[in-house]
Formats: C-alpha cells, sequence, structure tokens
C-alpha cells in the first residue's frame, strides 16, 4: 500500500457517519485532576486499569472510530495482556497518538504560548507507527482578549501545526490538526468568532505553504462559544455562529471537523454539536473529538474500583452513544434521562 492509500484508508475509518474520535490523550498532570475529582491516586497502574476499561466498553466502536493515546498508553497492555493499540484494532477503532510536547510562553508575546515538539518528530512518529498508530494529534492553544491573540502568535502556532501535519503524512499518518482558541474570559460569541476566524485562516495559510493534503487531514477545532464567564449562549446560536465561521475559512476538501469540547459539559457538548447536525448541506462531516466530556461520567463511575468495570463501561458506551446521535443530529436532551439511551 502507497503512503497516499494509507492516508486515505485511516482517512475513511475516521470519518463515518455519527462516529467520533475519544481523545484519551491526557498528559500525567491533566489526567491527576481528573482522578483527584473522583478521589483516585495517579499511578501508571491506575491509569492503565483505568483505559483498560474504557476502551474495551461494549459497543464502544459503534460510536466511536478511533482513540487518541497518550505515548505510555500505546505501549502498554491491557489487563489480560493485550497491547492497547491491539485491543482498539480488534474492535475497528483506529489507534492514534498525541505527539507534542506541551506548551511553554512564545518568547516577546506576553500572555501568550507556543507548542514544542518538533525536533525528532518524525522518529516518534515512526516508532508509533511500529505500535500501531495510524494517525496523530497536535494541539496548540490561542489565548483571547480585547487583544489576543497578536499576528505573532497566529503565525507562529499556524506555521508550527503545518509542519507538523506535513511530517505526519509523508509517513502515512493522518494529522489531527488542533488550534483551540480557549474558553477562558468574560469575550462574547461575535469576539469568538471574530478570533475563530483569524486563527483558522491563518492555519489554513500555512498548511497550503506546506503543502498539506486537505483530503487526508482532520481538524479539530473550537465551537463559537462565549467565554465561560460571560452568559451562556442557546445550542441554536451556538451552531449558528460555528458554522457560518467555519464556513468562511475552512476548505471543503477537509473531509471532517471533529469539534473539541473544551470545558463544556459532557450535556453541553452534545447538545451544541446536535445543533450544528440539524443544519443542511455542510461541506464537512461536523463530529466530536472529545476528552473530558465523553469520559467523566465513566471516571465517577469507577472511582478506582476495578468492582466498578461494568458502570464504567455502561457510563462510557451511553457518552458515546449520545454523542454518535448528536453527529446525525438526532439527540434530544430528553435521551439523557435513564433509560433512553
Amino acid at each position: 500500500m502507497t503512503i497516499q492509500e494509507e492516508l486515505q484508508t485511516t482517512i475513511r475509518e475516521l470519518v463515518q457517519p455519527g462516529k467520533g474520535v475519544l481523545a484519551a490523550d491526557e498528559s500525567n498532570p491533566t489526567i491527576a485532576k481528573r482522578f483527584k475529582a473522583v478521589g483516585v491516586e495517579n499511578t501508571e497502574a491506575m491509569r492503565q486499569q483505568y483505559r483498560s476499561i474504557i476502551f474495551s466498553a461494549p459497543g464502544l466502536n459503534e460510536h466511536i472510530s478511533g482513540v487518541i493515546l497518550f505515548e505510555e498508553t500505546l505501549e502498554q497492555q491491557n489487563l489480560d495482556g493485550i497491547p492497547m493499540p491491539e485491543l482498539l484494532a480488534n474492535q475497528g477503532i483506529v489507534p492514534g497518538i498525541k505527539v507534542d510536547q506541551g506548551k511553554g510562553p512564545l518568547a516577546n508575546a506576553p500572555d501568550e504560548e507556543i507548542t514544542f515538539g518538533l525536533d525528532g518528530l518524525e522518529a516518534k512518529l515512526a516508532a508509533a507507527k511500529e505500535f500501531g498508530a495510524r494517525f496523530a494529534k497536535w494541539r496548540c492553544v490561542f489565548h483571547i482578549s480585547a487583544s489576543l491573540p497578536s499576528r505573532q502568535a497566529i503565525g507562529a502556532n499556524a506555521e508550527t501545526l503545518a509542519r507538523y501535519a506535513a511530517i505526519c503524512q509523508s509517513l502515512g499518518i493522518v494529522p489531527i490538526v488542533e488550534p483551540e482558541v480557549l474558553i477562558d474570559g468574560t469575550h462574547s460569541i461575535e469576539r469568538s468568532a471574530e478570533v475563530g476566524e483569524q486563527v483558522i485562516r491563518g492555519v489554513f495559510d500555512a498548511l497550503a505553504r506546506h503543502r498539506v493534503n486537505l483530503e487526508t487531514m482532520i481538524l479539530k477545532p473550537s465551537m463559537i462559544t462565549p467565554g465561560k464567564e460571560a452568559p451562556k449562549a442557546s445550542p441554536e446560536q451556538v451552531a449558528e455562529m460555528t458554522i457560518r465561521t467555519y464556513r468562511r475559512c475552512v476548505p471543503a476538501a477537509v473531509p471532517g471537523i471533529f469539534f473539541l469540547s473544551g470545558g463544556q459539559t459532557p450535556e453541553e457538548a452534545t447538545l451544541n454539536l446536535n445543533a450544528m447536525n440539524q443544519h443542511d448541506n455542510l461541506p464537512w462531516t461536523m463530529s466530536f473529538s472529545y476528552g473530558r466530556a465523553l469520559q467523566e461520567p465513566a471516571q465517577h463511575a469507577w472511582k478506582g474500583d476495578i468492582a466498578n468495570r461494568g458502570a464504567a463501561h455502561q457510563a462510557m458506551a451511553r457518552r458515546a452513544r449520545l454523542n454518535g446521535a448528536a453527529a446525525l443530529g438526532k439527540y434530544s436532551a430528553d435521551m439523557e434521562k435513564a433509560g433512553q439511551a
């Protein structure tokens, strides 16, 4: 199989109606916060147990097409001794890997950040592919205020995302490109739309310069929402502003826009996605690539106790099922009630 055929095969498997991508690539400090919320100590053994459980939830593959793994998880076995990527692949779920090395201050740009990890990326991706990874993810963040993000931050992070995507495709690995406009702040939904358009235009300008094949990548952006300290917008408002903004700057050649949840509750993220998929004639598949918004109920059901495996399975599969319905525009808030999903 040629590299282009590999890319096309992976895209077909990832971008399917009613399916999304589970982001289970939390760094150790991030998953420590999630575990603390349910009274669980953050150790490698507990991370292994937890991810073994959620990856084996019955019926997960009906609504999840891919899973983004943390580097540690890619090389782990599950509780039955099966390599994690193999556990997923056996269910028809595509294993992927987060490859960025986190973020830090952007020089000469106060209050802004840049993502690290381009050095040695080709070798890292090649090694991940040997373990079974077929796609990758790289996240850059953009702070929003009356004056941020600066052109400097947009340009530097867009260039980083494009270089990453080009390296991925050169190795037959599908890149998920994640430019996250952070939800922190008091900004309006109109300001969010303005910044979202600036950021996405900058990203696609850079992707074009680096000759990234748009047909074999996935965009993972933020929804267009007000800041979390501002009054909330309705799902219909979020859907209208998000679609209008991305119609202006995301080429139709991109097969899928898989939204991050970005601090929304599980219910909010599902409602907003569903409202988008109520719209007709969208040029892309609009789906989900959620982390906390998919996993939070399963974490509360598990609570670090292997005896709660069944309850965690049920919670994980249920949240995936609800978001799968939202990706088809067939979700309703009534489905949140017990017994409805």
